[in-house]
């Protein structure tokens, strides 16, 4: 039963996540993926199944742009993710949508 609920509360929040790892700077998958398995001490496992299809909705959503890096000797060409002027303002407004949202839930969860 866990899992279940473990799934659905990290699908609400992996876009605004994906955007603010993006605001530091342009990433490929792959180091999207890491990264949030690093940083959330590996609470964030994705697969490039379930990352991929967010990449592509925000881009279509105009949040994030793509490029594809030119190859240098035996690297490979990689799709870089950038964040949009529109996602960054879209993320300021999840960040303050997800503070209050928490701080409401933590208001639920803390009364007796």
């Amino acid at each position: 039963m866990k899992q279940k609920y473990e799934q659905q509360m990290k699908k609400g929040v992996l876009e605004m996540l994906v955007l603010r790892l993006l605001f530091e700077r342009e990433k490929y998958g792959y180091q999207l993926i890491c990264e949030l398995r690093e940083k959330s001490d590996d609470l964030f496992l994705l697969k490039e199944g379930t990352l991929y299809p967010i990449l592509y909705r925000m881009e279509d959503d105009g949040l994030v742009v793509s490029k594809w890096s030119e190859p240098k000797g035996k690297e490979v060409s990689r799709k870089y993710y950038s964040i949009t002027e529109e996602g960054r303002e879209t993320l300021e407004q999840l960040q303050i949508l997800w503070n209050r949202f928490t701080e409401k839930v933590d208001n639920i969860m803390e009364s007796k």
